[in-house]
């Protein structure tokens, strides 16, 4: 069995390059003189940390950082484990957490509190994504790209089991798929 298509789009491709111009923008503005680092956190941010890059108008130094807390699930298991750190020393620097989507805001919290551990200059969030009413730890995210109902996306870098990344706009997913009857196409 194939997997299920995106039913519904979202944001389209051209509305996404829109906001991420938009948001490149203001960072730009903002960081002018403060050597920023970005660091995106894996796998989800990635195509926006290249896009996003791409549109600063500033020297950036980038670096990555993974952590897990969904797995192959459609919500948070608020269990949130560092799988890849960063490479790269920010203490005294200007960091940029580059994120994908910002939900329950666990996953985000739990980052930039362990960053903050590191002595930055300063630690701010900048999501593509963000869907206030999920939200179970009240946190400022600086930098918002669109805010969107509290459904299960994929797209531009977004996944669900490991899939649907490729595509350039953001979907949401069939009801009966993001509740977890993925079983029948996961594996053939």
């Amino acid at each position: 069995m194939q997997p299920p298509e995106v039913i519904e789009q979202l944001l389209g491709a051209e509305e996404i390059e829109g906001k991420v111009r938009e948001l490149a923008a203001r960072i730009t503005e903002d960081y002018r003189g403060k050597d920023p680092v970005l660091v995106g956190v894996l796998k989800g941010a990635f195509v926006m940390m290249a896009d996003l890059s791409r549109c600063i108008d500033l020297p950036v130094e980038m670096d990555f950082i993974a952590v897990s807390s969904y797995g192959k699930e459609t919500a948070s298991s608020g269990v949130v484990r560092i799988v890849k750190d960063l490479d790269l020393d920010i203490e005294g620097r200007h960091v940029l957490l580059i994120e994908d989507i910002v939900d329950t805001g666990l996953t985000l919290n739990y980052l930039m509190n362990t960053l903050k551990t590191r002595n930055p200059a300063s630690v701010e969030v900048c999501v593509l994504l963000n869907k206030p009413e999920a939200r179970k730890v009240d946190m400022e995210v600086r930098y918002s790209g669109f805010e969107i109902p509290d459904r299960f996306v994929v797209g531009y870098g977004l996944d669900f089991a490991e899939r649907f990344r490729h595509l350039p706009y953001i979907g949401i997913l069939p009801d009966e798929v993001a509740t977890g009857v993925e079983e029948s196409w996961e594996t053939e």
